[in-house]
């Protein structure tokens, strides 16, 4: 059997610690554990993967490649940015269970909340400079924070959407999007290719933004990978 390439690896070590971290939980999930479950070397896992934190932070890197793959120049702005973040979500879905069980136990690991927060500005400010909004500065931390929020947002209605087309989430979305065009400038004027529809009285809403500023992240997890 050809050895596998560390993408490969990385991935199949991956998908076993998630398979095991949604039937047993997070905190008694090991790399060991996740290794021997996909019949992988151990060496190698230790190498690759020197403890448990590791795996959340390859597995935000394989999201983010994901996301990047494809960013049209002749899409807006706010498109661009949707659609990257709705690859994103599309990677946490083949591992939804396993992410439930990470995400119940960041109330009780303040390490962990702090590691996927610092994890998921990394991952915003990737998705803004692929789409062509900078970042650095005043304005461009205000637009990283911004995003922060519209993708804690986005996971909040993923975590209840159980529909096959992942249509709650898309419109969550959208929704918040729309919400971060309002503050001015930042996403520098990009618009969609398509007027906003009118919001029903009934939508979830983000709190209001004052100018240049970006919503407010709701009530949701410190972070996500």
């Amino acid at each position: 059997m050809p050895k596998m390439d560390d993408s490969a690896f990385d991935k199949a070590l991956i998908s076993a610690a998630f398979g095991l971290a949604g039937r047993t939980g997070w905190r008694k999930l090991s790399v060991a554990a996740a290794a021997t479950e996909a019949g992988l070397p151990l060496a190698r896992a230790r190498a690759r993967f020197p403890g448990r934190h590791s795996v959340l932070l390859r597995f935000g890197v394989l999201a983010d490649q994901a996301a990047l793959v494809d960013t049209s120049p002749d899409s807006s702005t706010r498109d661009r940015i949707f659609d990257m973040l709705m690859r994103r979500i599309d990677v946490l879905q083949a591992h939804r269970d396993g992410l439930f069980a990470l995400l119940r136990s960041l109330p009780t690991d303040p390490p962990l909340a702090l590691l996927l927060g610092v994890a998921t500005r990394r991952s915003m400010r990737w998705i803004l400079e692929a789409a062509g909004v900078p970042t650095r500065g005043l304005r461009g931390e205000l637009r990283v924070r911004g995003l922060v929020a519209v993708w804690l947002w986005t996971v909040r209605a993923w975590r209840t959407d159980e529909s096959v087309d992942l249509s709650a989430t898309m419109a969550a979305l959208d929704h918040a999007l729309r919400r971060a065009e309002q503050a001015a400038g930042w996403l520098d004027g990009g618009t969609s290719r398509s007027e906003p529809s009118p919001e029903p009285d009934t939508e979830p809403d983000l709190p209001a933004a004052p100018l240049d500023t970006p919503p407010e992240p709701p009530p949701s997890p410190p972070g996500v990978v």
